[in-house]
């Protein structure tokens, strides 16, 4: 049962067993009421609560890392473990899987450099771990599907969000990610130190903690809605109460503190320094696992408190704790200016407020609790300090210090705000960020930087550099795309010249074979689509463009060899040897292509870049023969030919390049030795070739489509579940920004190749969302091959 609406959190039993730092918690799926823990003794614990008291029992002891363990999460039950299993990350950098009943792991996830300090898990088995060695990968089953890099410190915390295919991860480096399908679509900005832990509000919410000592509460669309402050110190976890009913937070202030309606509604200090972790249980109540190895549980209700005398023992153990005041937790304290214990016979103003006080030479620390009505001991203060706000000269304000925090009442009866100042800051910028965060009238702009001038007797470190641009005028403003890269007409011809020679313009022209291959265009198979059999995928053979013509690619090069330099130009010689290899290779003669003719071949791709794109067209055309594919893809060759290609995969460089680079790839795909290529450099081909979605050249859509769909069918051979991993994740991505329906076509064949017979490869689609993401095809009228591939992939789904 919940407890009544606004009632204060109790203990309800302390839990002793971990022999070390309790650093994970996580809330059970079986048995109901249950959570795991994991410490630094390296074990992880199942507690059940016991039906008789208030209390829980350790149903379970889990042992399988060499190292401490620091992070725990649940997976969900599946068809075959019902029951779910227990995920557990440690300092060994490696993840251990259990099942509820088993004390040794069912298998363990090696891959990770460093320590796993976060884990999430998803829908259809996913799992998202984060680490140290500034990675977070996804893993399904004891696979690693892809690592998510881009961090450029420890990932402290990670979450995979409800809606499909987003992940998000909070680093050391103070920022958050949002990933979708494994790549990065958006930085959360705002942290100024380690973020160290997320939890979800809703798929379009969630919040962060960090070592900043606070809260952040964020959109998806990455806009910071709101800031909360309470804690003095690092904040280490945070964790969302049932229907987000507000949220509770721990840290290295030696407290939990439960958050209702954007305010810090109640405060429980706690006899350990480090607060590590929290998680709260289907009912309500909040678990939380500390430095002193013990895990505690509170709850609001009634019939679940501890006894009196557990209460009493616990305020006994509190009161005996000893406060270290250079940690801060208490502001600062003059010992000599404390008032005795008659302090304490006056009433605090708000629940958590602590007061100190002096008896006999000793500093103590009392809370007030607001629910009670009087003040409990907190610790005694040992060694404190001389230095006070006014001998430091420093203010702490939202957990930082400054020189000044201010209170100005704009108008009698309004709020008053805090303005923080450093005598360093410019008084005027510091005036206009202040009436804009509080969304006051401008107009207050001069009486508000006189008041911090007159306030801090002139004391300014005035900026002589014009290092503020004017924030009214905005001068010195740098405004993205005020100067647009692209001055040409979207699609426009990149050629000139007469007879127009354009690579590839009949995009669709692929080899025709018999009268049902769906890439020869519309009329070619429309009579068979009526059977509905699926003719599309898994496609086994490589997709290539074959479309040429030679004479046009020859008259265009030597057009250009007219404005090359002297080192580059070609002889007539050379023009006849490279026209007998565009024989060789496109007409099926006889001939085989020479090693001199494929030197002059490669003298030309290597011309610059504003001329080079007949020579990578005939390069295009050529790799397609056996002999010139061994040549440039076997093993002497290939990494030269490869870094040629991939430099032409430059987002700046020139659309014809892009595109005919991107045609040469897939063509390699023909011969063995090509494509053997073409998969041991998977990695750096695709990263590469996933920069050219941004293009808004439907040709190079086409091709890069086509690249997958090549990939598709060597992965479909080989059955290679982390390559398939890899273009799902390309295929969702660029699935978001492809208009053309022929290279949409190519992504749905590609998509239905990886995901046939494999259920893995399904699961995996699905968890990235993709099928939401191809529904609307399903209803494309024409051409018709779109509508009818994806309902084939669906039926997959």
């Amino acid at each position: 049962a919940m407890a009544g609406e606004g009632g204060a959190y109790r203990l309800r039993c302390s839990l002793v067993g971990h022999g070390q730092d309790v650093r994970g918690l996580t809330c059970g799926i079986f048995p109901q009421g249950s959570f795991v823990s994991v410490s630094r003794d390296r074990t992880a614990r199942l507690w059940v609560p016991d039906g008789l008291n208030r209390g829980f029992t350790e149903m379970h002891c889990m042992s399988g890392h060499s190292n401490f363990v620091s992070c725990v999460c649940i997976i969900p039950p599946s068809d075959l473990y019902p029951r779910g299993l227990i995920a557990t990350g440690g300092n060994d950098h490696n993840i251990c899987i259990f099942t509820v009943d088993s004390p040794a792991p069912l298998y363990v996830l090696k891959g990770h450099k460093n320590t796993v300090c976060s884990l999430s898990s998803g829908k259809f088995g996913t799992l998202l771990s984060g680490s140290w060695d500034t990675t977070a990968k996804v893993w399904l089953n004891d696979r690693c599907m892809m690592t998510l890099q881009g961090h450029t410190a420890a990932i402290w915390a990670v979450k995979i969000l409800p809606e499909q295919g987003l992940m998000l991860t909070g680093s050391a480096d103070k920022t958050i990610k949002l990933w979708k399908a494994g790549r990065c679509e958006r930085t959360f900005t705002g942290h100024e130190d380690c973020v160290r832990g997320l939890a979800i509000l809703s798929e379009m919410e969630f919040l962060s903690c960090a070592n900043d000592a606070s809260v952040r509460r964020w959109q998806i669309s990455g806009e910071c809605l709101q800031v909360y402050y309470g804690h003095t110190n690092y904040i280490y976890s945070i964790s969302v109460f049932p229907q987000y009913k507000g949220f509770v937070t721990t840290g290295e202030d030696r407290s939990l503190r439960i958050w209702k309606q954007g305010e810090c509604a109640q405060t429980i200090r706690l006899p350990a320094q480090s607060v590590w972790c929290c998680c709260v249980l289907d009912n309500g109540d909040i678990v939380v696992g500390a430095s002193d190895g013990i895990i505690r549980v509170f709850t609001e209700s009634l019939e679940r408190t501890a006894s009196a005398e557990e209460i009493q023992a616990f305020e006994n153990e509190l009161s005996q704790a000893s406060i270290d005041p250079k940690t801060g937790d208490l502001g600062d304290i003059n010992a000599h200016d404390l008032p005795g214990r008659e302090h304490l016979k006056d009433p605090g103003t708000r629940d958590g407020q602590t007061r100190l006080i002096k008896d006999n030479e000793k500093v103590e620390a009392y809370q007030w609790s607001v629910s009670e009505g009087r003040w409990i001991k907190i610790g005694d203060v040992v060694g404190s300090s001389g230095a006070t706000q006014q001998t430091s000269g420093k203010v702490l304000f939202e957990g930082k210090e400054y020189d000044y925090v201010f209170t100005i009442d704009v108008n009698e009866s309004g709020p008053s705000y805090k303005l923080p100042y450093n005598i360093t800051d410019d008084p005027w910028l510091t005036a206009y960020n202040f009436l804009q965060r509080n969304d006051l009238n401008p107009m207050f702009l001069d009486q508000v930087a006189k008041f911090i001038i007159d306030n801090t007797k002139g004391q300014t470190v005035l900026s002589t550099s014009a290092q503020f641009s004017d924030p009214f005028t905005g001068a010195g403003r740098y405004v993205p795309g005020s100067s647009s890269g692209s001055s040409t007409i979207p699609a426009a011809d990149p050629f000139t010249g007469a007879g127009r020679y354009v690579p590839g313009s009949a995009s669709n022209a692929v080899s025709p074979v018999g009268g049902v291959d769906p890439y020869t265009g519309m009329r070619a198979y429309e009579s068979a689509a009526a059977k509905a059999e699926n003719i599309y995928f898994p496609k086994k053979d490589a997709v290539t463009f074959d479309q040429a013509n030679p004479t046009q690619i020859l008259g265009k090069l030597k057009e250009l060899n007219g404005s090359a330099t002297e080192e580059h130009k070609l002889t007539e010689e050379d023009f006849i040897i490279l026209e007998k290899l565009l024989s060789a290779t496109c007409n099926a003669s006889a001939e085989t292509p020479t090693a001199q003719q494929l030197q002059t071949l490669w003298r030309a791709v290597n011309w610059p870049e504003d001329i080079v794109f007949p020579a990578l067209d005939i390069l295009r055309l050529s790799v397609r023969h056996p002999t010139v594919n061994e040549n440039f893809c076997s093993e002497k060759d290939h990494v030269q030919f490869i870094i040629l290609l991939l430099k032409f995969l430059n987002p700046k460089g020139k659309q014809a390049n892009q595109l005919l680079a991107l045609r040469a790839l897939c063509n390699c795909f023909v011969s063995q030795a090509g494509e053997k290529l073409m998969m041991e450099q998977r990695d750096e081909i695709i990263a590469q070739a996933v920069e050219m979605k941004s293009s808004n050249n439907k040709n190079i859509h086409i091709a890069l489509a086509t690249l997958m769909l090549n990939y598709a069918a060597c992965l479909h051979k080989v059955n290679n579940i982390e390559g398939k991993a890899q273009c799902l994740s390309v295929i969702s991505t660029v699935m978001e920004v492809f208009q053309d329906l022929e290279a949409i076509f190519r992504l749905l064949v590609a998509l239905g190749t990886l995901i046939s017979d494999d259920r893995k490869a399904v699961r995996l689609a699905k968890s990235l969302g993709v099928d939401c993401q191809i529904k609307k095809y399903a209803s494309v009228s024409e051409p018709a091959k779109v509508k009818e591939c994806c309902r084939f992939v669906l039926n997959l789904l």
